[in-house]
């Protein structure tokens, strides 16, 4: 049986947002930042978005830009998560 762990995703004010659990950062743009967490894909999408920080030893990650949206899902089939 595999342990998971748990991820915390905070949004502040749409402009800054953090994530606990991340396994790593897959890609990023200025529109775009896709993540793995537990094994899962996760895609926040928005504008001037820029990775602040990230730790593959704690899985920590900060971001900040405008947060338009937040979908989480494995692989091709994401479910958003959340959308302004």
């Amino acid at each position: 049986m595999q342990e998971s762990k748990q991820s915390i995703l905070t949004i502040e004010q749409q402009s800054k947002i953090s994530m606990t659990g991340v396994s790593s950062v897959d890609s990023f743009s200025e529109t775009s930042i896709a993540l793995t967490v537990g094994g899962k894909r996760v895609t926040i999408a928005g504008s001037h978005l820029k990775v602040l920080a990230f730790s593959e030893g704690t899985g920590n990650f900060t971001a900040s830009g405008e947060v338009a949206s937040v979908k989480y899902g494995v692989k091709g089939s994401l479910g958003k998560l959340f959308r302004s």
